[in-house]
């Protein structure tokens, strides 16, 4: 088997109770390099420049590389609203030191809009947002999410667009093995994928099409989602970028020892990948 570099980061998902400087601190704790932020984890979230500049100066301090803020929902369904949305989301990033923007789109059961209407609209929203993004030299990274429900459902789907636009220097990919799965996506595309989001689905009675976002766990011996399998493909086709733990299933937030759970996730995945 070849000889994998794994780089793996935390997105805050891991433990919503601690504060971005906690999660800063428990990564420098792990030896990793790299976390991502949210605005959607209740009162620790980063929502304005101030709370933005303060985790950006406690990552600076332990060199912490921040990869994103997450996220701009639901990007694709551009706007005014949206539009104001994104300036202050590209000024909490470039506050924060990050790198990008993770770009949600909109999960919802009763859009109607037809596959060209989506096309564009996700045109639209990409082209609005390399200008946003531009001026704070910031990237998008663009993360499809498979629910049946999902306005933007593949990965395919958004290469297509980015790459119609020719703006794969602003937007890279975000392959979610949950989501990848839940989409029932085969195709990988590791030449436009600039962050990688893993967590585990475990439960048996869970179809792929029925899992949601309450289902995911660390990834160990009985995921179903061949985390394994997907890592190893994007490794071998050239991937090399952060690696992020994603897990939103309340029986990880509560875990009594969060560093010690991930760390045994990690070593799990690295005795098969390294």
């Amino acid at each position: 088997m070849a000889q994998h570099t794994l780089k793996f980061a935390l997105n805050h998902m891991v433990n919503p109770r601690w504060s971005p400087q906690q999660l800063i601190e428990a990564a420098a704790e792990m030896g990793l390099g790299a976390v991502e932020l949210r605005n959607d984890v209740g009162d620790n979230s980063v929502v304005d420049l101030d709370s933005a500049s303060s985790a950006g100066q406690r990552a600076r301090e332990l060199g912490i590389d921040v990869l994103s803020i997450n996220a701009l929902y639901p990007f694709n369904v551009w706007n005014d609203e949206r539009a104001s949305q994104a300036e202050a989301l590209a000024q909490q990033v470039d506050a924060v030191g990050g790198r990008g923007l993770v770009l949600c789109p909109l999960v919802d059961a009763h859009n109607t809009a037809t596959a060209e209407e989506r096309r564009a609209q996700l045109e639209q929203a990409l082209s609005a947002l390399d200008a946003i993004l531009g001026r704070y030299n910031l990237q998008g990274f663009v993360e499809p999410l498979g629910f049946p429900i999902s306005s933007l459902r593949t990965k395919r789907e958004a290469v297509e667009a980015i790459k119609a636009l020719n703006l794969g220097s602003r937007f890279s990919l975000v392959h979610d093995t949950f989501h990848h799965q839940g989409a029932g996506e085969t195709a990988f595309f590791a030449e436009s994928t600039g962050l990688v989001h893993i967590s585990g689905l475990e439960d048996p009675a869970i179809t792929f099409e029925d899992m949601l976002d309450e289902h995911r766990v660390l990834v160990g011996e009985r995921d179903r989602l061949d985390n394994l399998g997907q890592l190893k493909r994007l490794l071998d086709d050239g991937y090399d970028g952060y690696i992020s733990f994603e897990p939103f299933a309340e029986s990880v937030h509560k875990h009594n020892d969060p560093v010690a759970a991930l760390r045994d996730s990690m070593a799990f995945i690295e005795r098969f990948l390294k």
